[in-house]
């Protein structure tokens, strides 16, 4: 099956957003369910848009499979980069569509658009829960960073996870 990344258009964002949200609760990742004060941020594409990169993973029929924000060089939706490192947030992909290979199409994509920014590495910010996204950024070159680890409020601790871009290996790659 053939996934194209690339740039969510304007009229799809919503749509976008949607598909982050509903994956994060149907996955129950979100404490407080569809009371959640994140859930807002995670529906709004539409406002990530305007500071960072919305990237979806997408069928050649137009179909989302998947979404990732991508923060390349700093501003409001920068968590945890500092000076020459790139970010990446918001990874989601809808179940239907898991095992095909879009997690990892966008985290290349977020990879790539980094070194071309000049970033010498990426970091990112996951649930500890999230063991699926771990398997998926240790294959991909990605180490934990605890000595990063931070929570977002009181009693919700993220890890960080750290990829050096040293090597040119994702360059091999059609991102």
């Amino acid at each position: 099956m053939d996934i194209i990344i690339r740039n969510a258009e304007p009229g799809e964002l919503d749509r976008a957003g949607e598909l982050v949200a509903a994956t994060y609760l149907g996955d129950g990742l979100l404490t407080f369910g569809t009371e959640d004060p994140y859930l807002p941020t995670l529906r709004d594409a539409r406002g990530r848009a305007r500071h960072a990169e919305v990237l979806v993973a997408a069928e050649p029929a137009g179909e989302l499979l998947g979404c990732v924000t991508f923060v390349g060089a700093g501003g409001p939706f920068a968590d945890i980069a500092g000076p020459g490192e790139a970010e990446f947030r918001m990874l989601a992909v809808v179940p239907a569509a898991r095992g095909r290979g879009a997690g990892e199409a966008l985290v290349r994509a977020c990879l790539h658009r980094a070194r071309r920014l000049g970033q010498r590495r990426v970091v990112l910010s996951s649930q500890s829960r999230m063991h699926t996204a771990h398997r998926l950024y240790t294959r991909l070159g990605f180490v934990r960073a605890p000595e990063r680890d931070w929570e977002a409020v009181p009693g919700f601790p993220l890890h960080v996870f750290a990829r050096e871009l040293a090597d040119e290996g994702d360059e091999q790659h059609n991102i």
